[in-house]
């Protein structure tokens, strides 16, 4: 019974002698960078952004709640800094929940919703990730969980413009034999 009561006691001392320290680094530490811009619903304005910002695409992300993959991506890939890094650089990347019913314009100007933007674009998955180029033509899709090299090759096959002249696999096996060039 002692041994116990000692114990309780000995971790209530070591919570109370960490706890300021804890709490000041939680007051202290950066929040770490957003991987989505915030939206404002209308795709033909953040078309207009994505060019002002002397980006190369717009990214959008399809997602929906309750979505393991979506939240592996959220938690594992989307927090990495060299992700954070290349996605920045050049793209501007938009979240939209395939069921989500926050209004938007799409770039005919038409008013519709999330879920239903989503499935005029044939989202059959999520996570899906769709790039557009600056005249808002699709240019890649990719479906499902992706690992953070893997996201990372994909970001430069967009930015270097690759996609233009081969397939992501070839791609793949070019950066994998040091062939293609680095856009970070």
């Amino acid at each position: 019974m002692r041994f116990a009561l000692r114990h309780v006691l000995f971790r209530l001392l070591l919570l109370a002698v960490l706890a300021p320290a804890w709490a000041g680094a939680a007051t202290t530490r950066e929040a770490p960078p957003q991987f989505f811009s915030l939206g404002i619903g209308d795709l033909a304005a953040e078309f207009e952004d994505v060019r002002a910002k002397g980006k190369q695409a717009l990214l959008l992300v399809f997602e929906q709640e309750g979505c393991p993959a979506c939240l592996y991506m959220q938690r594992d890939v989307f927090t990495r800094r060299d992700v954070l890094a290349l996605y920045g650089k050049h793209f501007v990347s938009l979240s939209l929940d395939v069921n989500g019913a926050v209004p938007l314009r799409d770039l005919g100007g038409r008013e519709m919703t999330e879920k239903s933007y989503s499935q005029t674009a044939k989202v059959r998955g999520t996570p899906t990730f769709v790039f557009y180029d600056l005249k808002g033509v699709e240019i890649v899709r990719a479906v499902g969980a992706i690992k953070p090299d893997e996201f990372l090759v994909l970001g430069q096959f967009v930015a270097s413009g690759a996609y233009r002249t081969r397939t992501l696999a070839q791609f793949k096996q070019e950066s994998a034999s040091g062939q293609s060039k680095k856009v970070f």
